[in-house]
Protein backbone atom coordinates (compact mmCIF):
# COMPACT_ATOMS: atom_id res chain seq x y z
CA UNK A 1 0.00 0.00 0.00
CA UNK A 2 2.79 2.37 0.95
CA UNK A 3 4.69 1.47 -2.25
CA UNK A 4 1.64 2.22 -4.41
CA UNK A 5 1.13 5.56 -2.67
CA UNK A 6 4.82 6.49 -3.17
CA UNK A 7 4.68 5.60 -6.88
CA UNK A 8 1.58 7.78 -7.35
CA UNK A 9 3.28 10.66 -5.47
CA UNK A 10 6.46 10.28 -7.52
CA UNK A 11 4.55 10.23 -10.81
CA UNK A 12 2.68 13.40 -9.81
CA UNK A 13 5.96 15.17 -9.01
CA UNK A 14 7.46 14.28 -12.42
CA UNK A 15 4.32 15.49 -14.20
CA UNK A 16 4.59 18.83 -12.37
CA UNK A 17 8.29 19.12 -13.31
CA UNK A 18 7.54 18.27 -16.95
CA UNK A 19 4.81 20.91 -17.08
CA UNK A 20 7.18 23.61 -15.76
CA UNK A 21 9.81 22.39 -18.22
CA UNK A 22 7.70 23.08 -21.32
CA UNK A 23 6.36 26.49 -20.24
CA UNK A 24 7.99 29.17 -22.42
CA UNK A 25 10.07 31.62 -20.42
CA UNK A 26 10.88 34.20 -23.06
CA UNK A 27 14.42 33.45 -24.18
CA UNK A 28 17.11 31.19 -22.84
CA UNK A 29 20.72 32.34 -22.71
CA UNK A 30 23.21 29.97 -24.38
CA UNK A 31 26.33 31.68 -23.08
CA UNK A 32 30.08 31.57 -23.34
CA UNK A 33 30.70 30.73 -27.00
CA UNK A 34 33.90 31.99 -28.59
CA UNK A 35 33.64 33.89 -31.85
CA UNK A 36 35.75 35.91 -34.26
CA UNK A 37 34.86 39.28 -35.77
CA UNK A 38 36.08 39.56 -39.37
CA UNK A 39 35.74 42.10 -42.18
CA UNK A 40 32.80 41.59 -44.48
CA UNK A 41 35.31 41.31 -47.33
CA UNK A 42 38.97 42.05 -48.08
CA UNK A 43 39.83 43.15 -51.62
CA UNK A 44 43.23 43.13 -53.31
CA UNK A 45 43.09 46.18 -55.56
CA UNK A 46 44.88 45.62 -58.87
CA UNK A 47 44.61 46.52 -62.54
CA UNK A 48 44.81 44.75 -65.89
CA UNK A 49 46.90 47.62 -67.21
CA UNK A 50 50.69 47.43 -67.32
CA UNK A 51 52.72 50.43 -66.27
CA UNK A 52 54.39 52.38 -63.52
CA UNK A 53 52.54 53.95 -60.62
CA UNK A 54 52.58 57.74 -60.86
CA UNK A 55 50.94 58.49 -57.50
CA UNK A 56 49.18 56.84 -54.55
CA UNK A 57 46.37 59.04 -53.26
CA UNK A 58 45.49 57.25 -49.99
CA UNK A 59 47.30 56.03 -46.90
CA UNK A 60 46.94 53.02 -44.65
CA UNK A 61 43.98 53.46 -42.32
CA UNK A 62 42.10 55.90 -44.57
CA UNK A 63 38.34 55.46 -44.77
CA UNK A 64 37.36 55.38 -48.44
CA UNK A 65 34.19 55.32 -50.51
CA UNK A 66 33.24 53.25 -53.52
CA UNK A 67 34.49 54.95 -56.69
CA UNK A 68 37.10 57.05 -54.90
CA UNK A 69 40.40 57.41 -56.78
CA UNK A 70 43.13 55.40 -55.03
CA UNK A 71 46.06 55.63 -57.44
CA UNK A 72 47.08 56.61 -60.96
CA UNK A 73 49.47 55.04 -63.45
CA UNK A 74 51.76 57.06 -65.70
CA UNK A 75 49.57 57.99 -68.68
CA UNK A 76 51.44 60.48 -70.91
CA UNK A 77 51.05 58.37 -74.05
CA UNK A 78 47.38 57.64 -73.34
CA UNK A 79 46.65 61.34 -72.76
CA UNK A 80 48.15 62.22 -76.17
CA UNK A 81 46.16 59.40 -77.80
CA UNK A 82 42.95 60.80 -76.32
CA UNK A 83 43.77 64.29 -77.62
CA UNK A 84 44.34 62.95 -81.15
CA UNK A 85 41.16 60.85 -81.06
CA UNK A 86 39.08 63.79 -79.86
CA UNK A 87 40.47 65.98 -82.63
CA UNK A 88 39.61 63.40 -85.27
CA UNK A 89 36.11 62.93 -83.86
CA UNK A 90 35.54 66.67 -84.12
CA UNK A 91 36.65 66.90 -87.78
CA UNK A 92 33.53 67.32 -89.94
CA UNK A 93 35.31 68.70 -92.98
CA UNK A 94 35.01 65.42 -94.85
CA UNK A 95 31.28 65.22 -94.21
CA UNK A 96 30.67 68.89 -94.99
CA UNK A 97 32.58 68.73 -98.28
CA UNK A 98 30.63 65.65 -99.37
CA UNK A 99 27.34 67.31 -98.46
CA UNK A 100 28.27 70.26 -100.68
CA UNK A 101 29.35 67.93 -103.50
CA UNK A 102 26.11 65.95 -103.37
CA UNK A 103 24.14 69.21 -103.52
CA UNK A 104 26.12 70.29 -106.61
CA UNK A 105 25.67 66.89 -108.31
CA UNK A 106 21.94 66.96 -107.58
CA UNK A 107 21.59 70.42 -109.16
CA UNK A 108 23.67 69.31 -112.14
CA UNK A 109 21.48 66.22 -112.60
CA UNK A 110 18.35 68.37 -112.52
CA UNK A 111 19.74 70.58 -115.33
CA UNK A 112 20.79 67.56 -117.38
CA UNK A 113 17.36 65.97 -116.94
CA UNK A 114 15.69 69.16 -118.17
CA UNK A 115 17.94 69.31 -121.23
CA UNK A 116 17.45 65.64 -121.96
CA UNK A 117 13.68 66.05 -121.96
CA UNK A 118 14.07 68.64 -124.74
CA UNK A 119 16.41 66.30 -126.63
CA UNK A 120 19.18 68.90 -126.30
CA UNK A 121 21.74 66.37 -125.01
CA UNK A 122 22.34 62.68 -125.66
CA UNK A 123 21.47 59.89 -123.22
CA UNK A 124 25.05 59.16 -122.17
CA UNK A 125 25.34 62.63 -120.58
CA UNK A 126 22.17 62.02 -118.57
CA UNK A 127 23.48 58.61 -117.55
CA UNK A 128 26.78 60.16 -116.42
CA UNK A 129 24.95 62.75 -114.30
CA UNK A 130 22.84 60.03 -112.65
CA UNK A 131 25.95 57.93 -111.91
CA UNK A 132 27.90 60.88 -110.48
CA UNK A 133 25.06 61.62 -108.06
CA UNK A 134 24.87 57.99 -106.92
CA UNK A 135 28.63 57.91 -106.31
CA UNK A 136 28.51 61.25 -104.49
CA UNK A 137 25.82 59.99 -102.10
CA UNK A 138 27.88 56.82 -101.44
CA UNK A 139 30.93 58.95 -100.62
CA UNK A 140 28.78 61.05 -98.24
CA UNK A 141 27.70 57.88 -96.41
CA UNK A 142 31.35 56.84 -96.21
CA UNK A 143 32.24 60.22 -94.70
CA UNK A 144 29.51 59.76 -92.07
CA UNK A 145 30.81 56.26 -91.32
CA UNK A 146 34.36 57.56 -90.89
CA UNK A 147 33.12 60.21 -88.48
CA UNK A 148 31.25 57.56 -86.47
CA UNK A 149 34.40 55.40 -86.35
CA UNK A 150 36.39 58.41 -85.16
CA UNK A 151 33.87 58.87 -82.34
CA UNK A 152 34.27 55.22 -81.35
CA UNK A 153 38.05 55.57 -81.43
CA UNK A 154 37.75 58.57 -79.11
CA UNK A 155 35.61 56.58 -76.65
CA UNK A 156 38.10 53.71 -76.80
CA UNK A 157 41.04 56.01 -76.10
CA UNK A 158 39.17 57.63 -73.22
CA UNK A 159 38.37 54.18 -71.81
CA UNK A 160 42.03 53.14 -71.93
CA UNK A 161 43.00 56.37 -70.17
CA UNK A 162 40.30 55.88 -67.53
CA UNK A 163 41.68 52.43 -66.74
CA UNK A 164 44.96 54.08 -65.77
CA UNK A 165 43.09 55.60 -62.83
CA UNK A 166 42.52 53.04 -60.04
CA UNK A 167 39.25 53.44 -58.14
CA UNK A 168 37.90 51.69 -55.07
CA UNK A 169 35.35 48.94 -55.80
CA UNK A 170 33.84 49.14 -52.28
CA UNK A 171 33.34 51.33 -49.25
CA UNK A 172 35.95 50.42 -46.67
CA UNK A 173 39.28 51.05 -45.02
CA UNK A 174 42.78 50.88 -46.51
CA UNK A 175 44.50 47.93 -44.82
CA UNK A 176 47.87 47.91 -46.55
CA UNK A 177 49.73 49.73 -49.33
CA UNK A 178 51.68 47.16 -51.34
CA UNK A 179 53.29 49.34 -54.02
CA UNK A 180 54.70 52.86 -54.05
CA UNK A 181 54.98 55.53 -56.73
CA UNK A 182 57.58 54.59 -59.30
CA UNK A 183 57.05 50.82 -58.98
CA UNK A 184 55.81 48.68 -61.83
CA UNK A 185 52.35 47.17 -61.52
CA UNK A 186 52.66 44.14 -63.82
CA UNK A 187 50.46 41.49 -62.14
CA UNK A 188 50.94 42.76 -58.57
CA UNK A 189 48.25 44.05 -56.23
CA UNK A 190 48.51 47.75 -55.42
CA UNK A 191 46.81 47.74 -52.02
CA UNK A 192 44.36 45.91 -49.78
CA UNK A 193 41.08 47.40 -48.63
CA UNK A 194 38.56 45.91 -46.22
CA UNK A 195 34.81 46.34 -45.97
CA UNK A 196 34.25 46.73 -42.20
CA UNK A 197 30.59 47.72 -42.08
CA UNK A 198 28.95 45.43 -41.35
CA UNK A 199 31.44 43.00 -39.84
CA UNK A 200 31.00 39.24 -39.90
CA UNK A 201 30.85 37.35 -36.61
CA UNK A 202 31.96 33.75 -37.20
CA UNK A 203 31.05 31.07 -34.66
CA UNK A 204 31.80 27.34 -34.59
CA UNK A 205 29.15 25.30 -32.76
CA UNK A 206 28.85 21.65 -31.82
CA UNK A 207 26.53 19.33 -33.66
CA UNK A 208 23.98 19.23 -30.81
CA UNK A 209 23.22 22.92 -31.45
CA UNK A 210 22.16 22.25 -35.03
CA UNK A 211 18.50 23.09 -35.49
CA UNK A 212 18.52 25.21 -32.35
CA UNK A 213 20.39 28.12 -33.95
CA UNK A 214 18.65 29.33 -37.11
CA UNK A 215 18.71 32.33 -39.42
CA UNK A 216 17.21 35.18 -37.42
CA UNK A 217 18.30 33.86 -34.00
CA UNK A 218 19.65 36.73 -31.94
CA UNK A 219 22.93 36.83 -30.07
CA UNK A 220 24.76 39.22 -27.77
CA UNK A 221 28.28 39.84 -29.10
CA UNK A 222 31.02 41.31 -26.89
CA UNK A 223 34.33 42.17 -28.65
CA UNK A 224 37.57 41.50 -26.75
CA UNK A 225 38.87 45.05 -27.05
CA UNK A 226 39.13 47.94 -24.64
CA UNK A 227 35.74 49.64 -24.48
CA UNK A 228 34.09 46.90 -26.54
CA UNK A 229 30.35 47.19 -26.06
CA UNK A 230 27.91 44.30 -26.09
CA UNK A 231 25.62 44.43 -29.11
CA UNK A 232 22.61 42.33 -30.05
CA UNK A 233 22.69 41.06 -33.62
CA UNK A 234 21.11 38.28 -35.68
CA UNK A 235 22.24 35.12 -37.44
CA UNK A 236 22.40 35.51 -41.23
CA UNK A 237 24.07 32.23 -42.26
CA UNK A 238 23.88 28.69 -40.88
CA UNK A 239 26.06 26.13 -42.64
CA UNK A 240 24.17 23.31 -44.30
CA UNK A 241 27.05 20.90 -43.76
CA UNK A 242 28.47 19.50 -40.52
CA UNK A 243 32.19 18.77 -40.38
CA UNK A 244 32.39 15.03 -39.77
CA UNK A 245 35.85 15.16 -38.22
CA UNK A 246 34.95 17.64 -35.48
CA UNK A 247 31.14 17.33 -35.37
CA UNK A 248 30.83 21.11 -35.71
CA UNK A 249 29.17 23.58 -38.04
CA UNK A 250 29.60 27.28 -38.73
CA UNK A 251 27.28 30.21 -38.04
CA UNK A 252 27.64 33.82 -39.17
CA UNK A 253 26.07 36.93 -37.68
CA UNK A 254 26.23 40.53 -38.92
CA UNK A 255 27.74 43.10 -36.56
CA UNK A 256 26.77 46.71 -37.25
CA UNK A 257 29.87 48.88 -37.36
CA UNK A 258 28.65 52.17 -38.80
CA UNK A 259 30.88 54.09 -36.36
CA UNK A 260 33.91 52.00 -37.46
CA UNK A 261 34.95 51.67 -33.82
CA UNK A 262 35.30 47.88 -33.90
CA UNK A 263 38.24 46.52 -35.91
CA UNK A 264 38.07 43.32 -37.90
CA UNK A 265 40.11 40.37 -36.69
CA UNK A 266 39.27 40.60 -32.96
CA UNK A 267 37.99 37.75 -30.85
CA UNK A 268 34.68 37.97 -29.06
CA UNK A 269 32.15 36.18 -26.85
CA UNK A 270 28.60 35.47 -27.90
CA UNK A 271 25.50 34.57 -25.93
CA UNK A 272 22.71 33.19 -28.08
CA UNK A 273 19.17 34.18 -27.13
CA UNK A 274 17.04 31.19 -28.04
CA UNK A 275 13.27 30.99 -27.64
CA UNK A 276 12.64 28.69 -24.66
CA UNK A 277 9.86 26.87 -26.51
CA UNK A 278 12.35 25.84 -29.21
CA UNK A 279 14.84 24.44 -26.72
CA UNK A 280 12.44 22.73 -24.29
CA UNK A 281 9.68 21.38 -26.51
CA UNK A 282 11.63 18.29 -27.47
CA UNK A 283 12.82 17.65 -23.92
CA UNK A 284 9.34 18.17 -22.45
CA UNK A 285 7.73 15.78 -24.91
CA UNK A 286 10.40 13.20 -24.08
CA UNK A 287 9.79 13.52 -20.34
CA UNK A 288 6.03 13.27 -20.73
CA UNK A 289 6.45 10.19 -22.88
CA UNK A 290 8.65 8.53 -20.23
CA UNK A 291 6.08 9.23 -17.52
CA UNK A 292 3.26 7.78 -19.56
CA UNK A 293 5.10 4.51 -19.54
Amino acid sequence: MMGSTYREFSKSCWLIIACFWVVPAGAEDYSGYDCLIEPNSVVDVSTREDGVIEEILVRRGDVIEKGQVLARLESNVEIVAVSIARARAAMRSGVDSQIARVAYLQAQKNRVDALYETRAIPFHEKDKADTDLILGKAELREAHDNLALAQLEKERAEGILARRTIKSPIDGVVVEILLDAGESVEENSIMKIADVNPLNVEVILSEDMYGLINVGTQGEVTPHIRGGEKRVTSVVVVDKLIDAASNTFGVRLEFDNADLMTPGGVRCDINFLVDASDSTEGAGNSAAGDLSN
